[in-house]
């Protein structure tokens, strides 16, 4: 298949494009200022710049753009940053989509989400059936799997594709709490009973693929492992992996006053999450458990004792 993936330097786009071009598919990258190769594409989604030949002739549109969630505080200059850096390039490759014919247009739009739409929900299980929640993240999901479900009124398929925090050494949240831990200073975050909805970059990656080809799979997809843990959980299970602890909790009022909104909705929200689509489509978790998804994650060696 011919395939358009945007937002392909972070992450997630740099192991996709990776897999899809090892999987034999023809991969164009669109990236922002000049292209350097046969395998980029140049455009500026907010200013409605994109390569339309291309775009149309292209089997499938991945669009993983967007400012990390997890950053500077959220001023209103960085939400308005995080808004538009997800909803404009959403809102410009939709619009490719709307009225145009079949044959001159992509059959599939693949869109970032993040399961942030969930909201603070306590120790209910939350599949995609399920009502978003309250707060800037939940607001700034649903306008944007809004923005990208849009493109379906041309009879395309869309798929929006609810993240949970990705374990990687190569960046996200893994890879800023690994050296607290190797110097035994890791701990729970606040009561340590929220739910943390995790998932391996592999799985990610596989989803990603499997959605891509499975077309039963539309509307919003929770890609998060299917065994959910309490962030004291996860904070004992990288406990075992690194040696002995402090075994105290970070208070939520340090949380707050160091990260200020982001405490609340991202390090202290509870959101149980499960992969009912992905299960029910025969999707197969490479890493399914937390404690192999870490030493995978971390290229350790798991012990036998």
């Amino acid at each position: 298949m011919k395939i358009l993936v945007a937002g392909s330097s972070g992450l997630i786009g740099r192991a996709l494009v990776s897999a899809l071009r090892a999987d034999g598919h023809e991969v164009t990258r669109l990236v922002r200022g000049s292209a350097s190769g046969p395998g980029e594409a140049s455009w500026s989604p907010s200013f409605g710049q994109l390569p339309l030949e291309l775009c149309a002739t292209s089997d499938v549109i991945v669009n993983l753009c967007g400012t990390p969630i997890d950053g500077a505080r959220w001023s209103a200059r960085r939400r308005a940053e995080l808004r538009s850096t997800r909803i404009d390039p959403t809102q410009a490759l939709a619009k490719l989509f709307r009225g145009a014919e079949p044959g001159l247009r992509p059959g599939l739009l693949v869109n970032a989400s993040a399961i942030g739409i969930y909201g603070d929900r306590g120790n209910l299980e939350l599949t995609e059936s399920s009502e978003p929640g309250n707060g800037f993240l939940a607001e700034l999901c649903r306008d944007w799997e809004s923005a990208a479900l849009s493109a379906a009124e041309s009879g395309a398929r869309v798929a929006c594709l609810r993240f949970g925090p990705v374990l990687s050494r190569e960046g996200g949240a893994l890879q800023r709490m690994v050296p607290f831990y190797r110097a035994g200073l890791g701990g729970a975050l606040g009561s340590g009973r929220q739910w943390t909805s995790w998932v391996s970059l592999d799985d990610v990656v596989g989803a990603l693929r499997f959605v891509i080809c499975e077309e039963r799979i539309s509307g919003p997809v929770n890609v998060v492992a299917p065994n959910a843990t309490t962030n004291s959980g996860f904070d004992r299970a990288l406990s075992r992996i690194f040696g002995r602890q402090v075994g105290m909790s970070i208070p939520r009022f340090a949380l707050r006053a160091a990260y200020g909104q982001i405490a609340d909705e991202v390090l202290l929200a509870s959101a149980h999450v499960v992969p009912a689509k992905l299960v029910s489509a025969g999707y197969s978790f490479l890493y399914p458990n937390l404690e192999d998804a870490l030493y995978q994650a971390l290229a350790l060696e798991k012990s036998d004792s």
